[in-house]
């Protein structure tokens, strides 16, 4: 019971490899990413990476799972393992051959309904309680296609989810985050960590719809169950550069008449590279940040005076606002 947590990360890891060494000539032959107007790469690029990374995770999750203690008879997880499968399937489809955005968004929320009517905890326990799933299926919607906007350049979505699935990971096995949320976040972070090699600038290999949809509805469910157990401040603060980067470029296109459905480059992390920021300065730049939330979002656990709470999503909201103002300026010649 001890060992299986610990063995996650690794075994989802050298799973997530493999799997990827066995189908890169098939991702290679029918799954080519061609540059288009939300590219960063200039050449064609075998994308279906996410295969590997959501594979590696469900498979040691369920292997695992009865030796951590956790007992498979309820409907949660395997709730979420169909419904991350769901969103596997169809981001599979997309990647070969782009389905009607109508079609992905009613998928989607089906999939996103399903994992929230079935999760446990209550994020405002004073609100009615179909107010509050109401809410959670918006934001869930948002939350997973956000997390599709901002893969958009080598190393990106790791740099987004490893520091908040590591501290997630860590809560858990120091006995602040239940064991169901923490086996499947070890098992996530396995599988991106098996992943990274072969997205390393300049990437190999992309991961594709396929995989930025599912890790966008897992992580969406683990927030929400860390919310549900009382951390709704580090539930926040956690995923905050994603989520005011994607927010607020979309917000900014909207505000210009844009097609916010259509292809672009305007996030933030993108218009960096534009501006003279190498792509490994970019993503070691999110790394860090998110590093910092997640310390920060571990204070709100460790004191949760609501002083303490106010200050760090005060600290939170000023260094992610720090960050995209510097990758929204323009570098210096020689800077």
């Amino acid at each position: 019971m001890i060992l299986a947590p610990l063995l996650v990360v690794p075994l989802a890891a050298l799973l997530c490899a493999g799997l990827i060494l066995l189908l890169k000539p098939l991702l290679q032959r029918y799954a080519l990413a061609r540059p288009n107007a939300r590219s960063s790469h200039r050449v064609p690029t075998p994308q279906g990476g996410g295969i590997a990374i959501i594979a590696a995770a469900l498979l040691t999750s369920a292997v695992l799972a009865a030796p951590a203690g956790i007992a498979l008879g309820g409907l949660e997880l395997p709730v979420l393992a169909l419904s991350v499968f769901a969103l596997a399937v169809v981001g599979a489809v997309d990647d070969i051959r782009p389905l009607p955005a109508s079609l992905r968004l009613v998928i989607q929320a089906g999939a996103v309904a399903a994992v929230v009517l079935t999760a446990e905890g209550r994020l405002f326990p004073g609100l009615p309680l179909g107010w509050e799933r109401a809410f959670a299926i918006l934001a869930g919607l948002w939350f997973v296609n956000l997390v599709n906007f901002m893969d958009g350049l080598d190393w990106m979505t790791l740099a987004e989810f490893v520091p908040p699935l590591a501290f997630l990971f860590a809560l858990g096995l120091a006995g602040r985050y239940a064991p169901e949320p923490t086996l499947v976040a070890g098992a996530l972070l396995g599988g991106l960590l098996g992943f990274a090699p072969f997205n390393r600038p300049v990437a190999r290999l992309f991961m594709g719809d396929v995989g930025s949809l599912p890790v966008g509805l897992i992580v969406a469910w683990l927030l929400f169950r860390l919310a549900g157990e009382g951390g709704l401040a580090a539930a926040l603060i956690l995923p905050l550069y994603p989520l005011a980067d994607a927010t607020l470029t979309l917000l900014w296109r909207m505000r210009r008449g844009e097609a916010v459905w259509q292809a672009h480059r305007s996030h933030y992390y993108q218009v960096a590279t534009v501006h003279g920021f190498p792509v490994r300065e970019v993503v070691g730049s999110v790394f860090a940040v998110q590093a910092a939330l997640a310390a920060l979002a571990g204070a709100t656990l460790l004191w949760p005076q609501p002083a303490v709470t106010l200050a760090c999503l005060a600290l939170a909201a000023g260094l992610v606002g720090w960050l995209l103002r510097r990758f929204a300026t323009p570098r210096r010649v020689g800077g």
